[in-house]
């Protein structure tokens, strides 16, 4: 008698995420925006998945951005708290990788939201990028 193989479970985000993968992929012209969402960080990077490497980096662990958390403007996000988790860090998140992304010549990107739904963290990454200058 032949073993069964275990059915692995995919989750609805997984699901989100492997639609969005087959239709978009990031090329050197326009490089895909990534973003992660952990428990106590957010991560971004700006992929080329044509050469396979990351072009740019960023997350709310570095120093740049938790000193540009001070300089967002606090209109229309429902947040005041100033850590690691908030939407204030997210939206400083996507100024700072706006900035490096312009330093390296990129103009704009596809935004790959990773599955996770366009709303909190991820909108505010967005709006930070939008108001920074990167075309999403």
């Amino acid at each position: 008698m032949a073993i069964k193989p275990k059915k692995v479970k995919i989750t609805p985000r997984q699901r989100r995420k492997f639609r969005f993968r087959k239709k978009a992929s990031g090329t050197a012209e326009r490089p895909r925006l990534s973003v992660y969402k952990g428990t106590k960080h957010t991560y971004v990077q700006v992929i080329s998945d044509v050469d396979g490497k990351t072009l740019v980096g960023a997350s709310t662990k570095d120093k740049d951005v938790q000193g540009a958390i001070e300089s967002v403007k606090q209109e229309g996000l429902h947040a005041t708290v100033k850590s690691s988790k908030s939407v204030l860090s997210a939206k400083a998140l996507g100024n700072v990788i706006a900035k490096k992304c312009e330093e390296k010549g990129i103009k704009s990107v596809i935004f790959d939201r990773n599955g996770f739904l366009f709303h909190g963290r991820v909108k505010a990454i967005a709006d930070g990028a939008l108001e920074a200058g990167l075309k999403i």
